[in-house]
């Protein structure tokens, strides 16, 4: 880089009138960001929080005060007696059998692994 005193005089014109243009434009920008507002940061989003309502809570509470009691061997209250479970009889389970292998036989006709 060449020192301030080893350039020629027109040089010297051309440094100061690009300097100028410098200035120049630094005072638009400045009158720019004068007039208007910085723009504010964006809000950040609050996450609500989540609400549970009396008789959700009176649930979840039942069914642990029944966890605990089933934990500790005592009969638990208001609990529902247990669902039996349906039996069918054996001619219907041939039938529902005897279609599932249709379906099976159809689908492996038709090149498929499964259903």
């Amino acid at each position: 880089m060449m020192k301030l005193t080893e350039l020629t005089t027109a040089q010297l014109q051309r440094v100061i009138a690009i300097k100028e243009e410098i200035e120049a434009l630094q005072s638009q920008i400045n009158s720019l960001v004068d007039d208007t507002e910085t723009p504010a940061p964006a809000a950040v989003k609050v996450r609500r929080k989540r609400r549970l309502s009396a008789a959700g809570r009176a649930r979840i509470a039942a069914a642990a005060k029944a966890r605990w009691a089933e934990f500790r061997g005592e009969p638990a209250e208001d609990a529902k007696p247990a669902r039996k479970r349906r039996k069918i009889s054996a001619e219907v389970r041939a039938r529902l059998a005897a279609s599932a292998r249709a379906r099976w036989r159809k689908a492996k006709a038709a090149g498929k692994t499964r259903l």
